[in-house]
């Protein structure tokens, strides 16, 4: 139990009894009674002392079996020991108080024969433990929830860190060997080339790295990345290959998953430039509106195959699949990856996600 709910239940149990106090002295003065106003006070006071020392103790000993909360039975059985504890010891404990205080005032404190005492004081005491055990079972039954909600959303973004860790790495990789190739085509066409394309590719590789240890990176970074590798694959296709970026200013702080928009001018070059004579017209347009960050790579000459051009349809190889996975990840159902076929050429990919900032 935490220090706030033991403060909170002790202020309640102090107003309990202070009511109760306030009665006692009400019915003193309604009864006709003309000794001092100490008197109630003492009768509640002394059995609010005895019963706190002993709830107090029947807590210490049975704390250790809270573990037993998913099975109230046997938390209950266990609390339910201390009951003859308390009927034994209540009674003298609190009368005990009594009558000392009257002694040293030098009065004589009087009261029912033993046995009706302690019948009436053992009932009442027995309610104030009922009330007291239900509602502690209550309270740590609460705490406990809010405490398993905790561990399995810390499990939750535990797991979802590690995919998305996962995804990631899986994603470099991929990128590295398609840049690789391209390279490798250059260095059989012009050796300069290749060595320029090596540098610019070292540039991005570092810009990479330095974002990879995130889930997310502002747009700004990302597509610092995406122009790095269109430069790449603009010196493989120098003259098939034509992008026009049309990017929104205020976009740029939105918060993007890393290496989101490379798998989408990927797959252009990757399934249309290269397989066209022709130039093919690249599109790169970035826009924020109504909360949300509309992110677009659309080409004029591109086809999709049937079963891809349906929307939310799994299309594209293994950075397609990535991105999906780790756009459901961190957005779930507020994020989506749509590819839709354009009339009479031309496939536009477009990203979806919330942007907070």
């Amino acid at each position: 139990m935490n220090q706030r709910t033991q403060i909170l239940l002790g202020i309640a149990w102090l107003l309990f009894w202070l009511l109760l106090t306030v009665t006692a002295i009400q019915d003193f003065q309604r009864n006709g009674n003309e000794g001092p106003l100490w008197q109630p006070v003492l009768w509640e006071g002394s059995s609010a002392l005895a019963s706190t020392a002993l709830l107090f103790l029947q807590r210490h000993f049975t704390r250790r079996h809270d573990h037993l909360l998913a099975t109230p039975w046997r938390w209950f059985t266990r609390q339910a020991i201390w009951l003859p504890v308390t009927w034994a010891v209540f009674v003298p404990l609190a009368f005990g108080m009594r009558h000392t205080v009257y002694a040293l005032a030098e009065r004589t404190y009087s009261h029912a024969p033993w046995g009706q005492t302690f019948l009436y004081e053992n009932v009442k005491i027995t309610v104030f433990f009922t009330i007291f055990v239900v509602i502690l079972f209550g309270v740590l039954s609460f705490q406990n929830m809010l405490q398993a909600r905790l561990r399995a959303e810390q499990s939750h973004a535990l797991l979802r860190e590690a995919q998305l860790q996962s995804l990631t790495q899986q994603m470099q990789p991929h990128f590295l060997f398609n840049a690789l190739n391209t390279v490798s085509s250059l260095m059989h066409e012009d050796v300069q080339r290749a060595d320029a394309t090596l540098t610019q590719l070292a540039d991005m590789l570092r810009a990479t790295l330095d974002a990879s240890g995130s889930a997310q990176a502002p747009l700004s970074t990302e597509l610092r990345l995406l122009r790095g590798y269109a430069a790449l694959m603009g010196e493989r296709f120098a003259d098939r290959v034509q992008i026009d970026w049309r990017l929104d200013p205020e976009a740029e702080a939105c918060l993007v998953p890393v290496m989101s928009l490379q798998p989408l001018l990927e797959n252009v070059f990757k399934h249309t430039v290269e397989r066209r004579r022709g130039l093919t017209r690249i599109s790169v347009t970035t826009r924020r509106a109504d909360g949300m960050l509309h992110l677009t790579v659309e080409d004029d000459a591109g086809q999709l195959a049937p079963a891809s051009s349906a929307e939310g349809a799994p299309a594209g190889g293994i950075g397609l699949r990535n991105l999906r996975a780790r756009l459901q990840t961190l957005y779930g159902d507020a994020a989506t990856l749509e590819l839709r076929q354009l009339i009479p050429h031309g496939v536009r990919a477009e990203i979806r996600l919330p942007c907070a900032c």
